[in-house]
């Protein structure tokens, strides 16, 4: 009897003592092959520090997907998004890197296809409120009969290229906050824009949720930290680099973006240990 419980005495003890660092092995998180998609709002432009061998596409280490890589547990990072692109050039250009061991797929599209650059333009002084209401029911019209079938084809290539990755389509913020603003936007082009954003954002997140994919919206994150507000996380127009204008710049995703992604990726977004 003494020595029956002193074998119990010792196996409790082992399994004490294992515990901890069967507890701490399950609490680890496996690494993830990540490859992120999209346009300009994903490879960063607005930073205006990027990669070297990234040419016109200006991917910057300071974008969201260069900073949810570095501070995550990823076996591999590909950083394919590039400024200017539409849904049709993701499609055509950068879908090369997923294959059935990717495990995290990003991207932000279709603000491009919806004509972003010619609504912004058409909304720059001295054009009126009228022609900017124009221009961006124009894109709200596009966005709601021809982008979701584009959104579609998309997404369907790339659950077929990365069949067991977590897929999350991140959307667009409202670029302008409705503070007294100094620049050539009146408050009624502001608004306007605004809800164009919003209207993509919508269309984005019913095809991506139609897809099984997760729609990730950054509007809340950055709320207050639009165009015209008090510590804005998004480029006014910089007529001597009109690249730059109207996207997101540093602290924008590092606190808008990156924040988001982190919420909509859940387990994945368990930080690397250190």
């Amino acid at each position: 009897m003494i020595r029956a419980r002193a074998l119990q005495a010792t196996f409790a003890a082992l399994v004490t003592a294992l515990l901890p660092a069967t507890v701490a092995l399950a609490d680890t998180p496996a690494s993830t092959d990540y490859v992120a998609l999209g346009d300009s709002y994903s490879s960063g432009v607005g930073i205006g520090d990027y990669r070297p061998d990234s040419g016109d596409c200006l991917r910057s280490d300071s974008a969201y997907p260069a900073l949810w890589a570095g501070s995550h547990a990823v076996g591999s990072f590909t950083f394919n998004a590039c400024s200017a692109a539409t849904t049709q050039d993701v499609r055509n250009s950068q879908l090369g890197a997923l294959n059935d061991r990717t495990g995290l797929v990003t991207i932000t599209a279709g603000g491009n296809d919806a004509g972003f650059s010619d609504i912004l333009r058409s909304c720059v002084f001295p054009a009126s409120d009228a022609s900017c209401d124009a221009a961006v029911n124009g894109g709200i019209s596009y966005a709601n009969h021809t982008l979701p079938g584009r959104l579609d084809g998309l997404y369907q290539d790339i659950k077929a290229k990365a069949p067991k990755a977590k897929v999350v389509v991140l959307g667009y913020p409202r670029l302008f906050e409705r503070d007294a603003c100094p620049l050539s936007f009146s408050l009624h082009k502001r608004d306007s824009l605004n809800r164009g954003a919003d209207e993509l954002d919508r269309v984005i997140a019913a095809r991506a949720q139609s897809a099984g994919f997760s729609f990730a919206n950054p509007t809340s994150r950055f709320a207050g930290h639009g165009i015209c507000g008090e510590d804005p996380w998004i480029n006014q127009l910089n007529i001597a680099d009109p690249v730059e204008s109207y996207h997101p710049n540093e602290d924008g995703h590092a606190h808008g973006y990156l924040p988001t992604l982190n919420a909509a990726t859940g387990q994945l977004s368990q930080r690397v240990a250190g």
